[in-house]
């Protein structure tokens, strides 16, 4: 399964502090905030990513992650210029993922979770053997600002209602998204919206008319975040810094995460470490590196 990351739009919710910047490229906490969705895809073991940005922020994302050979990655870059809709990602990166299944994520989405990784494992090789969608969702206290997903009595997905005035659920769908290759047709094939975008809503129903999707639901052990708004990110902020001071772990480390999935190797580890030694999170990187050599 391939990767993508999307990272365009104009964040206008965060004015005016993204108006000389885009929001992926803010700090939540210590690290910029495409850290944390590129650490989810690398966690499920995703190592083929591409990232869809404005151009005049693809110089930025390319000094920070290159062609991603450090992290053992192979990035690639694709251009959208005006928001088309989320679902449009697959219209844009239809020769990156080539005939494979494809993970997206939204630029701006956090993900932090006990076994997280396995539980994206999981769904990726469920769609690898049976083909289909797969969508997460995550209970939130005002479900009428997004998608809805709406469950049977026995906990199948039966209907998917984009911000519904009276909601009659809770479970928000959230910016993470498992599809297998007939995505690309399917979102060729949907009609833009009264806004003018390929809605994933309308991606999403599609699948769900066939029987072909499944939701799964982040529970009390998962965290979410959908950090497009000043009080979102203040509270990310909040909650990684909380975790990281009395955890003595560091969440979105992509490094450690490219060490411990093997992407990487001790060396690499080790050079990486060395050049960000003056930093807290180079210091971090170190103590990784001594923790493995003590441990060999």
């Amino acid at each position: 399964m391939k990767g993508i990351i999307l990272a365009g739009g104009s964040g206008t919710r965060l004015n005016p502090i993204t108006i000389g910047v885009t929001k992926q490229l803010l700090p939540v906490y210590n690290k910029p905030l495409i850290y944390y969705p590129l650490s989810t895809l690398m966690w499920g073991g995703i190592r083929e990513i591409l990232i869809i940005c404005k151009n005049k922020d693809l110089n930025s994302f390319k000094e920070l992650f290159g062609d991603g050979s450090q992290l053992g990655l192979e990035i690639e870059y694709r251009i959208q210029e005006h928001p088309g809709g989320i679902a449009e990602a697959f219209l844009i990166g239809e020769d990156f993922i080539a005939g494979d299944d494809v993970c997206l994520i939204l630029g701006d989405n956090i993900f932090y979770g006990n076994n997280l990784g396995i539980t994206l494992e999981e769904n990726i090789n469920h769609i690898k053997h049976n083909g289909g969608a797969l969508i997460y969702g995550h209970a939130v206290n005002n479900p009428q600002d997004y998608g809805v997903a709406y469950l049977s009595k026995s906990g199948i997905l039966n209907k998917i209602i984009e911000k519904p005035k009276s909601p009659r659920s809770n479970i928000a769908v959230v910016g993470l998204y498992m599809y297998d290759n007939t995505v690309v047709n399917i979102s060729k094939s949907i009609l833009p919206s009264d806004r003018g975008e390929k809605e994933i809503t309308d991606v999403n129903r599609l699948y769900l008319n066939h029987k072909k999707i499944r939701l799964q639901l982040l529970g009390r052990g998962f965290a979410w975040y959908d950090s497009g708004s000043p009080e979102a990110l203040f509270d990310a902020s909040n909650f990684v810094k909380t975790i990281e001071c009395r955890q003595g772990v560091k969440i979105a480390c992509l490094e450690e995460i490219a060490f411990k999935k093997g992407f990487i190797g001790f060396d690499q580890l080790h050079a990486i470490a060395k050049k960000q030694k003056n930093s807290d999170y180079g210091r971090y990187l170190l103590k990784l590196v001594e923790e493995e050599e003590n441990n060999g």
